[in-house]
Order: C-alpha cells, then sequence, then structure tokens
C-alpha cells in the first residue's frame, strides 16, 4: 500500500532547511547566461537564470563592467520574446543593472514601445523601468505619455507612473513639478492605491510651500479622499499643518474637527491615525483627548493583536503625560497581561503602573509575578523602573512592592536586569525612610547568591553608608563577613571596608568587628590584608592614622578632598623612601593646563585662544575629571564639552571662563577661574547661579573652590538636572562669590581673617547647537545616500539682509553647532549662491547630515535651502527648528 501524501509534511520538522540558491556562484551562472542567445528561447530557463542574477545582485556581489555589460546585451535580445514571466524578469535586471548612458539607448525604443502597449502590465513596468534609468533629456521626450499615465483608467498604470514621479522629484524636480494638474486629477481618482500615490506625490511638490500644503490640505479634508491609505497620509499633512499654525486667538485648534470625524471612518487604519495624531498635539487638552482615547479603548479589546498592540503602545505615551485621561482604560488594559503577545502584555503592565491608584497595586502585583517569568530581560527592565515609579507614587504599598522587587532580585536574569531593580531598591532606601531595613536585608539576601562582582561590591558599599544608621546593625554582620570568606578578592576587600564602616559608627560592634578584621590580615590577597591593616590601625586609635573619632568618621566616610587623577599622578611620582606619603602633598584642585591652553603669565586666557572645538584628548581630560568628581560621576558618559566661554573682561582682577558639560539629562558648568592680584587670597569660591530664565533646569548639586592662590587657575562647578534627552534651552546670571584675605608680600602668608565679597561675571546661555556634537564624514555624499529619504526634512528660510554670502554660511554653522565638511564653509568671493554640507550627531547618539542652499534675493537679502537627513524623523525637525528659532 502506497504512504499517505502527508507522510512528508509529517517528516518536515526533521529535515534541514536550505536556500535553492546555496551554494551558486557568480562565474557558472554568468556561463548560463549564454542561455539569452539561443535561437530558440526557453522562457522558464532564461527566468531561472534571472532569478540567479538578481539573486547574486541583491547579495552584494560586484559584476565588472565588462560582465554586466555582457549581460545586459544578452538580456536585450529577450524582448523579442512574448511570454509575460520572461518579460516581467527582464524589466526587473534591467533596473538593477543600471545601463549607462550610451546603453540606455538600445532598450529606449522597446521600452517605449512596451509603454505604448495594449498589455497593461507591460506598460506600467516600463514606465517603472523607464523613469529609473533615464536622464534628463529622454525624460523631456517621454514626458508627454508620463502625463497620460497618471490620469490612465488602469490603476497599475497610473500608479506607476505616480511611483517613478515620486522618485524623479529627486533628480528632476522641475519636469515633476509640471504634472500639478494632472497628479491633482489623479487624486479624484476612485482607485485606493492611485488615490494615495497621488496625494503623496501632490504633497511632495508643494513641501517647500507651507501655503499651498495649508490650502492642499484644507480642499481635501472637505471630504474627497476615499482611499483609506490616502485618507491616513491626509492626517499626518493635517497634522503638521496644525504643528505649524498654533492655536487661534478663539482657543479653537485648526483642523481639529476634521481629526475628530476621522475617529469616525470604517478603515481601523484611518481611525487609529487620527487618535495618534490627536494625542501627539502639542498643548492637548483633556476635552481633546477624550475622544481619542475612547476609540483607543474599543481597540483595546479587538480579536487583531495589531490593533491591541497599536492601541496600547500608544496609550503608553500618554499616560507619560496625561494619566488621569487614560484611567478609564484601566479595567480594559488588565485583561491584557496575560495577552499571548508579550510586547502587548508588557505595554499593559508598564501603563497600569503609570495609571493605577493605590487600590489596585496588590491585584497588579499578583497579575505581575507569573508575567514575568514571560518575558525578555529588556521588558523586564521596563516594568522594573516602573514599578519604582509607582512606590515613590504610593509610599504607603512600599512593602508589597519591595518584597515583589526583592523575589524577581533572586530569579534568573541578566546583568542589567538585576542592575535595575538594585538601584530601584537603593532609590526607594533613601526615598521611603520606612523601607530601610526591610530594604537592606533584601539587599543582603541577594549578595549571597549574587555572580556580578560589581553589584556585590555597591551593594557593600551601600550597606555601609546605610547599614549603621538601623535600629539593629549587627544583624548584617553575618552577611558582610560570609563575603570576606566565599567571594573573590575585589569583593572581600569591599567587605572589609564596608565591616570597618559599622565598627567606626557603632561602639557595640567594635569589639567584634576587630576580630574580624584581625583575621583578614591573614588573606591571600594583598588588597585585603592592606586594608583590614589600614582600619584596625584607624579604629584602634592610636594616633597613627587618625586621633579622634570625628577624624575616623571622616577618613572612612568623607571624601578624599583631592582629585583622583592628582593622587594617581603624585602616587606614580612617588618613590620609596623612609619619608612615607603625604597625602596632603597631592594638589587639591586639578591644574586647567591639559584642558585648555595654558595662558601667558600675567594674562587671562580669551576665548578667542579656545580651540573652537575640543581635541580627544581635552575631551578624555574632561572625562576623567567629571567622574573622579563624586557629585556627578552618577551622571553616565559625557555627550560634549564646549569651548570655554569668557564671563569677564579682559584685564579684570579676576579672570573666569566656564565650560559646559551636556550629559543626557544633566548639564554641569565648570568655572575655570584664575586670581590675577598678587595680594590676595581667594576662599571657598563657589559661583552663584540664577536660573530664573532657564526653566526646563534646576540646581541640583554644586562643589566650591576651598582656595585660589595668585595666578593659579582653579575650577568650581555647579551642576543641573534637565529633561532626559531633551535639548533644553536658557539663559543663567552668574556672581562669583567668595572669601578675601589680604597677603603679605614679603612673606606670602596670608591674614587669619577674610572678608566676603562678589563679582559680578556675564551672563551664559545654553543654546541648542550645544546638543550637537561636531563630527565629519570623509564621504558626504556617500554618507548622505546611505542615510536615505525616510527621515528627511526639507524647508526654506528668508535669513534677511545680511553684509556678505559668507557671513550668512558662517552664522548658520555657529547655530548649528555641526562640523563643516569637504571644505564647503568656504565661500567664493563675489559668489551669489552657495552649497554647504554639515555633519554632527545629535543628542542621544543620532547621526544628522545637513545640506544648506543659500542664494542672494535681492540686494543684500539672503535665502536658504535647508535639508536634513538623520536617523530620526524627529530630529531633523529639531534641526529645523532651531534655524526657525534661531
Amino acid at each position: 500500500m502506497a504512504q499517505p501524501l502527508v507522510k512528508k509534511d509529517d517528516d518536515r520538522d526533521d529535515e534541514m532547511d536550505y536556500s535553492p540558491f546555496l551554494g551558486i556562484e557568480k562565474g557558472a551562472v554568468l556561463q548560463e547566461a549564454r542561455v539569452f542567445n539561443d535561437p530558440q528561447l526557453d522562457a522558464r530557463r532564461c527566468s531561472q537564470v534571472i532569478t540567479k542574477l538578481l539573486y547574486l545582485l541583491n547579495q552584494g556581489e560586484s559584476f565588472t563592467k565588462a560582465e554586466a555589460t555582457g549581460v545586459f546585451f544578452a538580456v536585450t535580445k529577450l524582448f523579442q520574446s512574448k511570454d509575460i514571466g520572461l518579460r516581467r524578469m527582464v524589466y526587473l535586471i534591467i533596473k538593477e543593472l543600471s545601463p549607462s548612458a550610451d546603453e540606455v539607448i538600445i532598450v529606449t525604443s522597446s521600452l517605449m514601445k512596451d509603454m505604448n502597449s495594449r498589455t497593461d502590465m507591460y506598460r506600467a513596468n516600463a514606465i517603472r523601468v523607464l523613469c529609473r534609468i533615464t536622464d534628463g533629456t529622454l525624460l523631456t521626450q517621454i514626458e508627454r505619455y508620463l502625463k497620460q499615465a497618471i490620469v490612465d483608467k488602469n490603476p497599475v498604470v497610473a500608479s506607476a507612473a505616480l511611483v517613478s514621479g515620486i522618485h524623479l522629484l529627486q533628480t528632476n524636480p522641475e519636469i515633476v513639478k509640471r504634472w500639478s494638474n494632472e497628479v491633482q486629477e489623479a487624486v479624484q481618482s476612485r482607485a485606493a492605491l492611485v488615490q494615495f500615490h497621488a496625494l503623496a506625490l501632490l504633497h511632495q511638490i508643494r513641501q517647500n510651500d507651507r501655503l499651498a500644503v495649508s490650502k492642499l490640505v484644507t480642499s481635501l479634508t472637505k471630504g474627497s479622499v476615499r482611499s483609506p491609505l490616502a485618507q491616513c497620509l491626509l492626517i499626518r499633512y493635517t497634522s503638521q499643518v496644525i504643528r505649524e499654525s498654533g492655536i487661534s486667538q478663539t482657543g479653537d485648534r485648526p483642523f481639529y474637527d476634521y481629526l475628530e470625524s476621522c475617529l469616525r471612518h470604517k478603515a481601523e487604519m484611518v481611525i487609529f491615525e487620527a487618535a495618534r495624531a490627536i494625542t501627539e498635539l502639542s498643548g492637548v487638552t483633556s476635552r481633546e483627548l477624550t475622544p481619542a482615547i475612547t476609540v483607543l479603548q474599543l481597540f483595546l479589546s479587538s480579536s487583531k493583536p495589531v490593533l491591541r498592540f497599536a492601541a496600547v503602545r500608544t496609550l503608553n505615551k500618554v499616560a507619560m503625560t496625561h494619566p488621569m485621561a487614560v484611567t478609564n482604560c484601566n479595567i480594559d488594559m488588565e485583561s491584557l497581561i496575560s495577552d499571548q503577545n508579550r510586547s502587548i502584555a508588557t505595554l499593559a503592565i508598564t501603563t497600569l503602573l503609570k495609571t493605577g491608584n493605590e487600590s489596585s497595586v496588590d491585584r497588579l502585583m499578583k497579575q505581575i509575578t507569573n508575567f514575568m517569568s514571560d518575558i525578555a530581560d529588556e521588558f523586564k527592565i521596563v516594568v522594573v523602573e516602573a514599578i519604582r515609579s509607582l512606590c515613590l507614587k504610593f509610599p504607603l504599598k512600599y512593602r508589597s512592592l519591595m518584597n515583589f522587587l526583592s523575589n524577581i532580585l533572586r530569579e534568573e536574569g541578566g546583568f542589567e536586569y538585576k542592575k535595575a531593580i538594585v538601584d530601584s531598591i537603593v532609590i526607594l532606601i533613601r526615598d521611603i525612610p520606612d523601607a530601610k531595613e526591610g530594604g537592606l536585608l533584601h539587599l543582603c539576601e541577594f549578595i549571597e547568591d549574587c555572580e556580578f562582582t560589581y553589584l556585590s561590591t555597591q551593594i557593600l558599599h551601600f550597606l555601609g553608608n546605610e547599614g549603621p544608621k538601623t535600629s539593629d546593625p549587627s544583624k548584617y554582620i553575618r552577611y558582610i563577613y560570609n563575603r570576606v570568606i566565599l567571594e573573590n578578592a575585589t569583593v572581600r576587600a569591599s567587605a572589609v571596608s564596608t565591616l570597618a564602616k559599622f565598627g567606626a559608627l557603632v561602639d557595640s560592634l567594635k569589639p567584634r568587628i576587630f576580630v574580624l578584621l584581625k583575621r583578614c590580615l591573614f588573606d591571600s590577597d594583598d588588597e585585603v590584608r592592606d586594608r583590614a591593616t589600614l582600619y584596625l590601625n584607624t579604629l584602634g586609635g592610636d594616633g597613627a592614622v587618625v586621633e579622634t573619632d570625628e577624624e575616623v568618621k571622616e577618613f572612612l566616610f568623607g571624601s578624599l578632598g583631592v582629585p583622583l587623577t592628582n593622587l594617581e599622578t603624585s602616587l606614580k611620582n612617588y618613590e620609596p623612601s623612609e619619608e612615607p606619603f603625604d597625602i596632603h602633598s597631592v594638589p587639591k584642585e586639578v591644574k586647567s593646563q591639559p584642558l585648555s591652553e595654558k595662558k601667558a603669565p600675567g594674562k587671562k586666557p580669551t576665548g578667542l585662544a579656545a580651540p573652537p572645538v575640543a581635541s580627544t584628548s581635552t575631551v578624555d581630560a574632561y572625562e576623567r575629571l567629571l567622574s573622579s568628581i563624586p557629585e556627578f560621576a552618577s551622571y553616565g558618559k559625557l555627550f560634549k564639552s564646549s569651548a570655554p566661554v569668557e564671563l569677564t573682561e579682559a584685564e579684570t582682577e579676576y579672570a573666569v571662563n566656564v565650560v559646559k558639560h551636556i550629559f543626557d539629562n544633566h548639564i554641569v558648568f565648570q568655572y575655570n577661574c584664575t586670581n590675577t592680584i598678587p595680594e590676595q587670597l581667594l576662599e571657598n569660591v563657589t559661583v552663584i547661579v540664577d536660573a530664573s530664565e532657564a526653566e526646563e533646569f534646576s540646581e541640583v548639586a554644586s562643589k566650591p573652590l576651598k582656595s585660589l592662590p595668585y595666578d593659579t587657575p582653579g575650577q568650581t562647578f555647579v551642576a543641573f538636572e534637565k529633561p532626559e534627552g531633551v535639548p533644553a534651552v536658557g539663559k543663567f546670571s552668574n556672581t562669583l562669590r567668595f572669601i578675601v584675605k589680604e597677603v603679605d608680600p614679603s612673606t606670602g602668608e596670608a591674614e587669619d581673617d577674610g572678608v566676603e565679597d562678589e563679582y559680578q561675571l556675564e551672563d551664559l546661555e545654553v543654546v541648542s547647537a550645544d546638543y550637537v556634537l561636531k563630527v565629519g564624514v570623509s564621504n558626504f555624499r556617500n554618507a548622505w545616500e546611505s542615510l536615505g529619504p525616510d527621515c528627511e526634512k526639507v524647508d526654506e528660510y528668508g535669513l534677511g539682509p545680511r553684509e556678505s554670502l559668507a557671513e550668512a554660511v558662517n552664522t548658520v554653522i555657529d547655530l548649528l553647532g555641526m562640523q563643516p565638511c569637504e571644505g564647503t564653509e568656504v565661500v567664493p568671493s563675489n559668489s551669489r549662491s552657495h552649497t554647504c554640507l554639515l555633519s554632527g550627531v545629535y543628542i542621544g547618539g543620532v547621526k544628522v547630515l545637513v545640506r544648506l542652499s543659500f542664494g542672494v534675493d535681492g540686494p543684500k537679502e539672503v535665502a536658504m535651502k535647508l535639508a536634513v537627513r538623520s536617523e530620526d524623523i524627529s530630529v531633523s525637525d529639531a534641526i529645523h527648528e532651531i534655524v526657525a528659532s534661531g
């Protein structure tokens, strides 16, 4: 009896998947291409060979000029075949081979014949190929046919012509703009795809004319668009017009009624697009949000996963700014926690954690417990951060939330996930006093099984600072000493330091700590033994290291009082001798010489002498300096440091300039100060910063300068917090405050008593260009093409009267803060037009390229066309906003 036909399918899981193109080689395929020259064409065989050629081309295989030409000429002979399938393959291979201008002539007549064929498939594909390989001269010859194709009754042909127009607009915009009437007629087509492509092309033709775009939106929002795809496009264009128009004097938002009417459309994609557009309106009110939230709530219970995902993702974003508006959807989102799609479930749970109330916390915790085991670490981190925010919002619920964090801390997970949990517990301990003891015990239990050295040392360090302040510090000693017995050398050394801190602050534990530290003297690691010896001498009070209890605490808990870079340099220069190393000999201030050019003796460093872009060594020096200061060490990676900005006039008694250090959600001002008066010593030097004109910034830390002798540069720092990843700008007023002491010129000794004084400095501005890093590219054209047009934005600006074209170019370069490429910053004399190329990296690590086209319009009026490409469309918009507001 024959085997059932399904048997092969049953065994398919046991078979190895393989590609039908596995092992093909270019040489062999080129040999097979000889089949194109056979007198009796085998259409099926020819199609197979072309398929292999296309595969090689799309895999990045390069053909020599001779090979490509040979294949092209052979392929042209296939036009004699009447096989429709083969003809389609011929069209594809011609487009991929991209023949030169001389070779195009060979296929032009065949393609033009196909463009006027009665076979619609031939016509549509011939249009696509011709527009892909043709130049401006030939395009003029076939323009009449393309216009006819745009209004063709066959939607396939019309769409082919419209899509070709979208591509041609990049290379031959003047020709395509002449098709406006035909494109306008195609927008009224009953074919959905034709209307979609026509609207996209019409908008691109008019995109640089805001008034024309506004008129287009006004005319089409009256109900002439039927295609759901086109309707989605129209909603996006409408949102753009709304953003540019703002809110009218009567308080109404233009076109909002249209967006709201789209919420009642029969197509789901249109409803969602309208709802998303409403939620993203700037300054959207609760009244405007309500109808959008309602339809998104209906999507949450849809049977289609894509709709559920789209709705919950949009609501998740809304919950960040308008959590109360999303509260009504909480019941529907709770049902999504068990959704089979884990992305939907993660978004649902994080949205609930942002919008939930105190009474729902316990129920949410029970649901999340089962949910966590099914998702990846990256999603778990999002949930942990949301739980941390919820706990800070409802501190009375700390116990259940802390227990949840403790439970997941003991489960499997990677470093970033475990670090997120530990960081959350630490924050909760610091912000919620009642959570301290329980949280510390959870951390102690975790380090018993912690496989990450970094986390173990960080927990021990935190435990040493917080544990002695609890009601029963003795219960932590066992956990700490176990680390000395069971862990690696790095953790053992950290545990020794933690034990010493307990001994310094808790007198009743000191004898027990002594015994434990003495055991550490026999450790196999030098670092552990050295620390144990040091702390035994410190706590023993024999005066060898410190003399009083206050000095013990200062030694163990205080900062070193010297920058780590200076300490490292001093230790490297120290030569072993009978004289012990004296930490008081380490300079307490970082000299400015490695950070900026050394000023000439007796002269104030000027801004003109400062390099416009920090060198790599300078950036590294700044990063080392900031990371060595405990107040700033947690701010993350330094994105950019500005050139010094002068805050005092030349030849004044005090010279001060400032460097702006940009982090993702912080900015640190480094004030470089020099005292130019030999008879004075300045002490407790600090800068008082007034940020009343910088509303998005809030001061979080400062580091004063203890002493500023004559002609010895020093630094004082002030740090501000800003919204994360946002290019916040503002103006800061600065006042130098210090205690001045008179110095005896003969002895160089300063008087004991000083007088408090102030010195007014210039204002400082943080501008948009501070968030753009100058990074050049070796080949601008290749870089521009590699980014592609998906995230491109183009607009035109009037720069007003300018002294010269060069002055206008330099002004825009300075405004954007980007790196000129290929020498385009130099403007030829008497030139009336110029193109400038810029490149850079926007905050967040987003690559940005800019193409500036300048022209003199009128006596001294300068106009500019700005084209921006980046890896993120929002960054392209941000660059335009810099120019528009500058």
